[in-house]
């Protein structure tokens, strides 16, 4: 599928290969580009290198070692302020008012992918 220049581009960390696919698809299908990162590194250099470009961030906090989902969202937000954020989690929810960045939005694994779509569509057009 070749990118839509007018369509939100979104970053999407996901370690969990058969998670990312099933919402890699969902979101596609929303009208999202996306970029996907499959561990915290690829995402912190995603957003180094591209955050000129980004609508919003779709992260899992758990993304194995290295930095995790806090960071990639609070990375994001200091390079463009106000970014629209949502986390994805299955046992983290629970740290989402002290770790997680103002204005985001948690979803709680297991998840249905519009839940997703609906809340990144909900934050952006707040930012707009």
């Amino acid at each position: 599928m070749n990118p839509d220049s007018a369509a939100p581009t979104l970053l999407y960390a996901e370690d969990e290969i058969l998670i990312q696919e099933m919402l890699l698809g969902e979101l596609e299908e929303a009208g999202f580009n996306v970029i996907v990162a499959n561990s915290g590194p690829d995402a912190l250099a995603v957003l180094n290198e591209q955050s000129d470009q980004l609508h919003g961030v779709i992260t899992d906090v758990n993304l194995g070692d290295g930095p995790d989902g806090w960071d990639v969202a609070r990375t994001a937000r200091e390079l463009v302020a106000g970014l629209p954020v949502v986390y994805v989690s299955a046992a983290s929810e629970h740290e989402w008012t002290s770790k997680g960045v103002p204005s985001s939005i948690m979803i709680a694994k297991p998840f249905v992918p519009a839940q997703v779509v609906v809340a990144i569509s909900s934050l952006l057009a707040v930012s707009d």
